[in-house]
């Protein structure tokens, strides 16, 4: 009984199946004409290939299209790593959890926010970096190299100012490396990570300071509801309006952007 019903679906199917294809077929026939003739605008083709160099300037081209790929790879990290974005979303953050608001603002505007101010604060370094490496280069005033080397010279100086002296000289012992000479002569290599750790050192600091105001208003409330018996209520529910009046009354916002422009050295 078990394989005479099998059969009968499967015969079943049949009919369903070639309908299907046929009308698959019927319509594939109808309107691929239709859409062939429709499309006015040739359509182009990529290729990809390896060809031989015929001379030194073709692998000089290649190698600096292998570099500029690599600049824009890891262009996300210099961004947060060597501009003044990873001391202004820390601060942020620290703001948002001493508040007490967890998805407010929301992760995008304290990016976005933190983006634009990164970029008021490092506009100077990058019209330097524009005038001095990259628009020469598009000129063919200048080589690759120069432009790589004027370029790292106003970044070596923005983080050199804003680094602390005991946090690049540990990564010069660390790496058993002589002392620099003078700012030219300091490492990128030495310099990043040092100046990554003083913005983070600085970025809790400020968080610290923005913590104490708000945790006075929580144990504050918090004595008051004990005081009055009400142990079951969470404190915060009570004290967050007040928090945000007290944000609000003191124009927040405008405080700690301002303090957070002005905390940066520019040279």
């Amino acid at each position: 009984m078990g394989a005479e019903e099998g059969a009968l679906k499967e015969k079943g199917r049949r009919p369903g199946r070639r309908l299907g294809m046929f009308l698959i077929f019927f319509l594939g026939g109808l309107f691929f004409p239709l859409l062939a003739q429709a499309v006015t605008f040739p359509i182009p083709s990529i290729r990809i290939g390896v060809e031989e160099a015929t001379s030194a300037q073709d692998v000089a081209v290649a190698l600096e299209v292998l570099a500029l790929l690599t600049i824009l790879t890891l262009a996300p990290a210099i961004l947060v790593l060597m501009t003044s974005f990873t001391r202004i979303v820390v601060v942020f953050h620290f703001l948002r959890q001493a508040i007490g608001i967890q998805t407010s603002p929301p992760n995008q505007v304290v990016i976005g926010l933190s983006l634009f101010m990164t970029f008021f604060i490092m506009k100077p370094v990058w019209t330097e970096v524009y005038e001095k490496a990259l628009d020469p280069y598009l000129e063919d005033k200048i080589t690759y190299q120069e432009a790589f080397e004027n370029a790292q010279k106003p970044l070596r100086d923005f983080m050199l100012v804003n680094t602390r002296e005991k946090d690049l000289a540990l990564f010069i012992k660390v790496a058993k490396a002589e002392k620099p000479e003078n700012r030219e002569s300091v490492n990128l290599l030495h310099l990043i990570p040092a100046f990554v750790i003083s913005e983070l050192k600085t970025a809790f600091i400020i968080g610290f300071v923005i913590y104490v105001p708000f945790l006075i208003i929580d144990m504050v409330v918090a004595s008051v509801l004990l005081a009055m018996g009400m142990m079951m209520l969470p404190p915060v529910m009570i004290s967050l309006p007040f928090k945000l009046m007290l944000f609000v009354l003191v124009d927040g916002w405008h405080l700690i952007a301002g303090s957070l422009i002005r905390s940066f050295a520019i040279p």
